[in-house]
């Protein structure tokens, strides 16, 4: 899941990010809402979270902006505003869910693990396939019944191939959903995340590599 942290308090926005990418998501992190703006062009993420008192573009500025150009990405609202009208209003203006601070950080968590759902074709929250069975909500992977210790890139890289459903998901693929905007283009971090996945999802192997396209599952 790619996730894009927009948050003018940055120690918040840091904590954040690290507890998500504990989640094994990839994170970009953004202080103003125009910076938001820009990497929301560049960038197909999964879910925004979202301050509304930005430096810059006013978060709700953001929101609406995002949802005039119909961006597929979920919105999850988190803010210091939580009053009844400042939720409502939140809402109205195209947010997903509205999350008030100070929050617990496993609601935040299970909040944008649901919206990730939302923002792709409907799965169900424990994927199964191939004899592999994959928890993102306790993060647990398991093959023929027998669990496997994953780091968090391995198992984000596993969660892209299953959500696949089959399909072909290239590199550059991997490389946008599993790693964040610093990872290097050239680097050859996927194949070899993908090499090290197969060898602890043990035999017969279940990732295909597909000449000149990727990886299927």
């Amino acid at each position: 899941m790619r996730v894009l942290v927009v948050e003018d308090e940055r120690v918040l926005a840091d904590t954040v990010a690290v507890g998500l990418r504990r989640e094994s998501m990839a994170v970009d992190v953004v202080y103003d809402g125009d910076s938001a703006l820009e990497h929301a062009v560049v960038n197909e993420y999964d879910v925004i979270i979202l301050d509304r008192d930005l430096p810059g573009t006013h978060g709700d500025d953001v929101a609406r902006t995002l949802v005039n150009e119909s961006y597929t990405g979920r919105i999850l609202m988190l803010t210091a505003s939580d009053g009844l009208q400042d939720k409502v209003d939140g809402l109205t203006l195209g947010a997903d869910d509205y999350l008030a601070k100070p929050f617990a950080f496993p609601e935040l968590i299970a909040r944008v693990h649901a919206l990730g759902r939302r923002s792709a074709p409907p799965l169900p929250p424990v994927l199964e396939r191939q004899g592999l069975t994959l928890d993102p909500a306790n993060h647990r992977v398991y093959r023929d019944g027998r669990e496997v210790s994953l780091t968090p890139k391995e198992f984000a890289v596993l969660q892209v191939l299953m959500r696949a459903q089959g399909t072909v998901v290239s590199a550059e693929g991997l490389l946008e959903k599993a790693w964040d905007e610093n990872a290097d283009p050239f680097t050859n971090v996927v194949r070899v995340t993908v090499m090290t996945l197969r060898k602890k999802l043990g035999s017969p192997q279940v990732i295909q590599t597909v000449p000149g396209a990727g990886y299927r599952l």
